[in-house]
């Protein structure tokens, strides 16, 4: 087996348990309030405190990319060790998080660490990463793990339901909300990620359950694609609303491995609480 390690950042949303249990290393985004108080995601702050403090200030937080030098201090341990590295991170089109980490792996020897632009975002992230992980466990070298993980990437479908409009449009990261921001007659939005950017996909308006069900309805359409052996749902602070996607989705598909999670910060502070995502591949 070759010696390969699997690194991601915090907006993959994998557990901390998922993230021991199977090897992966996290180089963490930052979220910073005011000036100067930046934290690293999932590591200085939670989602629940990042919502305190939005409730306690009155505004909401900004993001930041890993620097150079942080992406640096987390490969250098791994190169010393005679590991090759794959790094699978934030879309590019999101963050310079991708272009911070192939700053860092130019500082080291040829070849040695492949930089995946996952083109994706939250769980959509996650589950690139997993596979990533499989292909080590398989025997595959660091860049046959690179380049089928690329293959997966036009595959995935990453859906949000969005509860509120206030974190979208002053994290600004959804490009075609603008268009109908003026009415905010409790519209909710159903997002989608397509070729790393943030789409509007649907609007839905009425009861919470309407969304959610306009969520399941979209991911279904796919339902004779999907590739079932694994599939993540997951939310921020609704996990009542998650597990209501669980139970419905699993009365339609045969889910081999179906991963609930909670979005970490970066994600919560461009999306808002109530946030609720399907992500999957598809064949």
């Amino acid at each position: 087996m070759y010696p390969i390690q699997i690194i991601t950042d915090s907006t993959s949303d994998l557990s901390l348990e998922i993230l021991q249990e199977k090897g992966i290393a996290m180089v963490p985004l930052y979220v910073i309030f005011g000036e100067k108080d930046a934290y690293r995601d999932s590591i200085e702050i939670s989602t629940e405190d990042l919502y305190k403090k939005v409730d306690e200030t009155g505004e909401l937080p900004k993001t930041s990319a890993p620097t150079p030098v942080d992406f640096h201090n987390v490969f250098k341990p791994y190169i010393d060790e005679g590991k090759s590295i794959v790094y699978i991170g934030l879309s590019s089109q999101l963050s310079a998080t991708i272009q911070n980490a192939k700053i860092a792996a130019s500082e080291f020897p040829e070849g040695s660490i492949e930089i995946v632009d996952s083109l994706n975002l939250s769980a959509g992230i996650g589950l690139l990463v997993l596979k990533a992980v499989d292909y080590v466990r398989e025997g595959l070298t660091h860049q046959e793990i690179a380049a089928k993980t690329r293959e997966m990437i036009s595959k995935m479908r990453t859906y949000f339901a969005i509860d509120t409009l206030q974190y979208l449009q002053k994290g600004g990261r959804c490009s075609s909300i603008q268009s109908f921001i003026g009415n905010m007659l409790k519209i909710r939005p159903i997002l989608k990620v397509v070729e790393g950017k943030i789409l509007l996909d649907q609007k839905t308006r009425g009861k919470r359950e309407k969304t959610l069900n306009t969520l399941l309805q979209q991911v279904l359409k796919d339902s004779d694609q999907i590739d079932t052996d694994r599939m993540i749902i997951i939310h921020s602070l609704a996990p009542e609303d998650l597990l209501y996607l669980k139970e419905e989705l699993l009365k339609v598909l045969e889910v081999k491995e179906l991963i609930a999670l909670e979005a970490g910060c970066v994600v919560s502070s461009h999306c808002g609480p109530k946030t609720v995502g399907i992500m999957y591949n598809v064949k």
